[in-house]
């Protein structure tokens, strides 16, 4: 028999790996082990906190293309940034400086699908391939968006 280790994101329910910081995310646990990245209760609540970043870049900073917000998300100091912006561009069917409608709930949930594919890699064959079922993102997307799927 063997175990499956599944991704550190996956194990603190915090698929966008998101790292610790003076906020406090709805749904993180109270008791922080992990001592670089937050870690929350559910799956739902680290998608919400991942959307919610990915929305407050787009507000706040005029962020609106895939390289845009990766290079912001996951900067070149601390990850292969060009690979990531190719895996998020070619999953989304985008050129990495098309404009996206981030406020757009579809386009939020294939954003963040995909942001959670390159951070955890391929899952299990038992698991989904976006790693949770869709109704789990869309979900998350009306936690934070009205959503118009």
């Amino acid at each position: 028999m063997f175990c499956i280790f599944l991704p550190r994101g996956i194990r603190n329910n915090n698929p966008g790996n998101l790292r610790l910081s003076k906020t406090t995310w709805e749904g993180q646990k109270p008791m922080q082990a992990d001592p670089d990245f937050a870690e929350f209760s559910t799956p739902l609540y680290g998608l919400r906190a991942l959307m919610k970043v990915l929305l407050t870049y787009h507000l706040k900073y005029d962020l609106d293309t895939v390289a845009s917000l990766i290079n912001r998300f996951a900067p070149p100091h601390e990850n292969a940034t060009d690979r990531y912006i190719y895996a998020v561009s070619k999953a989304l069917g985008v050129r990495r400086t098309d404009k996206i409608a981030l406020t757009s709930a579809p386009v939020l949930i294939a954003l963040t699908c995909a942001i959670v594919r390159h951070e955890n890699g391929p899952p299990p064959p038992a698991r989904s391939p976006d790693w949770y079922e869709q109704a789990l993102y869309t979900q998350a997307a009306g936690l934070v968006l009205p959503l118009t799927v």
